[in-house]
């Protein structure tokens, strides 16, 4: 009898050994020096509420002075002697805020919608317009608030503001240091917003399926939710029954040490 309890302790121990790499290794099927042609090509595009920076250079900074006013952001201008905006000293860009309409209001050439396009496809209308005014226009386009938010079980949950435009579900679960050992790495969720209508995407980071997958770039103000695996689900569970006991031990004390006052 005691060999077959410690046959069965064995096979357990076995069982239980195996499964919990496949729970936690991510990219598990991949070969040695596998090479992996993506098909992803997502590109990002301007929504409603981006702040966008647009700078407009020539080799006649005259002429392409008055394109880089500073309507529509909370820098400061200061006046030339003719009348006209010139830019914040200290190199600080002019930034736009796209409006409800996906507008903006851009200096001379007026309302520009660029909501649901991409940067460059925006460049390119503005330095098509801009030919008329400036020749051989040079027109820098860049998003300054792209963001990301990363909850559940990371070691640093939050929401992360970037520089750029492009960023990798993998990069944004590094910046929020990893995953612990209690998330799901084969059901992560991906929640974007589109129009007004949220869409859940989920990836299993344990396969190098992910990257094909539509999401594996996140786009502005995407949501990485990591779900909590059974074991953290069972530590909850437990806490919250030990803490109903406590209150419950705690009533009982008070109700008891009220009647006998009375």
């Amino acid at each position: 009898m005691r060999n077959r309890f410690l046959f069965l302790f064995l096979v357990l121990i076995s069982i239980f050994s195996c499964k919990v790499p496949e729970n936690v290794v991510y990219f598990q099927n991949s070969s040695n020096l596998e090479s992996i042609s993506s098909t992803n090509s997502f590109t990002p595009v301007f929504k409603v509420d981006d702040i966008v920076s647009i700078q407009v250079s020539a080799a006649d900074m005259d002429a392409a002075r008055p394109f880089n006013l500073m309507q529509g952001s909370t820098i400061s201008t200061s006046l030339g002697e003719n009348g006209a905006g010139t830019q914040a000293s200290g190199g600080v860009e002019p930034t736009y805020l796209i409006d409800e309409e996906g507008n903006i209001d851009f200096p001379v050439l007026g309302k520009l919608k660029i909501a649901g396009l991409t940067r460059i496809q925006v460049k390119e209308m503005i330095k098509e317009k801009l030919k008329i005014y400036i020749n051989d226009p040079i027109v820098s386009v860049r998003l300054k608030n792209f963001k990301f938010t990363v909850i559940g079980e990371v070691s640093n949950p939050g929401a992360y503001t970037i520089p750029n435009e492009r960023v990798t579900v993998i990069e944004a679960l590094g910046m929020a240091g990893d995953m612990t050992i209690k998330g799901k790495r084969g059901n992560v969720m991906v929640i974007r917003e589109n129009d007004g209508v949220n869409t859940y995407h989920r990836l299993d980071l344990t396969s190098k399926s992910i990257f094909d997958s539509p999401v594996y770039y996140l786009a502005q103000n995407d949501v990485l939710y990591i779900e909590p695996n059974d074991s953290r689900m069972r530590e909850s569970r437990t806490r919250s029954n030990i803490l109903g006991i406590i209150l419950s031990i705690v009533g009982v004390a008070i109700s008891t040490v009220a009647l006998v006052i009375r």
